[in-house]
């Protein structure tokens, strides 16, 4: 048994909510955040995509037009190409300047073959090398290509995702038209275009910023309906849990009683028939022997304690046997009445009072009427015997609904009151804290009252709207239907 007790201590309960939470966060929420940063991801290589194509056709017609309006008058005119010549340089500026007229270009470069800037719409940076990198060797290859370079942030970092600046360079290989060259392909210089795409990328930045919160919020509202769900879906699984382990106790506790009530009922029947031969030898040797015969008072100790047992035995008899309740139209409040004129005599000599209030329409119940004085009669008798100085007794009635389908009878007393530990115990059979008696008294009590389809239950001390009494005594609360058919 401690094994038992033991290994249900260990089960822990599953519960479902907080399985839910962490699960959901990471099925729902971590999917939500990589889906929105790939489409933004895909967004900013469309966008990179497409300003690389924007630069490759700038090329295309400043390609042309350098050859066709620069190039060609100038080798004509001076026989060579000299951008150091103040008249060459400037020439190529207008050229260029009125090629990307109207175009999203910042600047141009061009670079010779050894990577040096022959020209640059920004004339500060005529002269310089090395600055094409990995990107100027492609092109002088015959490659082009592009490279995103950003600028600003904290420490080389973007903070929050955007830098303060956005460019594109596309290096593409300056070549020779064909119909002027025997060469083929000949390649004279590198094409740098610089385009700023930084409100481009912001837009995009911002985009994917907006997908993420509506995805956040949208996720959220619907991870909280679904945790709302789950959690009343909980709640009845829990109660369903509840009611099962209930059934299963009541189960097993019928299963115990049943096995109880076969061994009672056999040794009371073997009982009963031997000590009725003795009280009825006793009785027969009491009455032959004469009045101031010693002998003629230990007869009539026999008898009583004859009566005693066969009393006793009755108990176990009536808790043995199954009770199946005789239904008819009965009166609940004329049977407490009838309880109460039966002990009057005792509530006068143990100086109990009496308090009634019985409710104002009393409605018949469908019920065993016999079954049910017998249930209040061990009630009262509790009663009484909690009270052994004097005291009250209360007795109510009424309905606990307005279709009254419910009767309640509550009989409450102001005696010292039960103990948590002893409420827990009190149906058990067998169970009592007396020093007479067999235990049995509540317990078929109840097995009357459920055979009616009622519940009993004990509040020490009783609420104080119920009994009126308050830090002390016992209520015993008797539900019963009020409605029920007769079968």
């Amino acid at each position: 048994m401690r094994m038992r007790v033991e290994a249900r201590e260990s089960i822990k309960p599953f519960r479902l909510v907080k399985y839910f939470t962490l699960t959901s966060l990471v099925v729902i929420l971590i999917p939500t955040l990589i889906l929105s940063i790939f489409i933004s991801q895909r967004a900013k290589n469309e966008l990179f995509r497409q300003s690389e194509q924007y630069a490759l056709l700038v090329a295309i017609n400043l390609n042309h037009q350098v050859f066709s309006q620069f190039v060609l008058p100038t080798v004509l005119k001076f026989g060579r190409i000299m951008l150091g010549s103040p008249q060459q340089y400037e020439r190529m500026d207008k050229v260029v300047r009125n090629t990307i007229h109207g175009f999203k270009v910042d600047r141009v470069d061009v670079y010779n073959l050894k990577g040096v800037i022959s020209y640059s719409t920004d004339r500060s940076l005529v002269g310089l090398s090395g600055l094409g990198g990995r990107d100027f060797n492609l092109a002088r290859e015959g490659k082009s290509s592009s490279r995103l370079v950003s600028r600003g942030g904290f420490l080389g970092f973007e903070l929050g995702g955007v830098a303060k600046q956005r460019q594109l360079k596309t290096y593409i290989p300056l070549r020779m038209e064909q119909h002027l060259s025997r060469e083929q392909d000949r390649i004279l210089g590198v094409f740098e275009i610089t385009q700023d795409i930084s409100e481009d990328y912001a837009a995009i930045t911002r985009f994917q910023n907006n997908i993420i919160l509506s995805q956040l919020v949208v996720m959220s509202l619907l991870f909280f309906g679904l945790r709302l769900i789950v959690k009343r879906a909980e709640g009845i699984i829990a109660k369903r849990s509840e009611e099962r382990r209930r059934l299963e106790e009541q189960l097993n506790q019928a299963e115990r009683l049943a096995a109880l009530g076969e061994m009672v009922a056999g040794v009371s029947h073997e009982i009963r028939n031997p000590l009725g031969i003795i009280g009825s030898t006793a009785q027969l040797l009491h009455q032959k022997i004469e009045e101031g015969d010693p002998k003629k008072q230990l007869g009539k100790i026999i008898m009583e304690e004859t009566t005693r047992l066969n009393s006793i035995v009755t108990d176990f008899l009536d808790f043995a046997r199954p009770t199946t309740p005789h239904l008819s139209e009965c009166q609940v409040e004329k049977v407490l009445e009838k309880n109460l004129e039966f002990l009057e005599i005792e509530l006068k000599r143990r100086d109990i009072t009496v308090e009634k209030r019985f409710a104002e329409n009393g409605t018949p119940v469908y019920a065993d009427g016999d079954l049910l004085y017998r249930a209040f009669l061990n009630i009262f008798v509790n009663a009484m015997e909690a009270l052994d100085d004097g005291g009250a007794i209360k007795v109510v009635t009424r309905y606990q609904d307005s279709q009254e389908d419910s009767l309640e009878v509550v009989i409450s007393d102001t005696g010292a009151g039960i103990s948590k530990e002893t409420i827990a115990k009190i149906f058990d059979p067998f169970f009592t804290t007396r020093e007479t008696g067999t235990g049995l008294g509540l317990s078929i009590v109840r097995n009357i009252i459920e055979s009616h389809g009622g519940a009993v239950q004990i509040e020490s001390p009783p609420r104080t709207e119920r009994a009126q009494v308050e830090d002390k005594g016992t209520a015993i609360i008797i539900s019963l239907p009020a409605n029920q058919v007769v079968s």
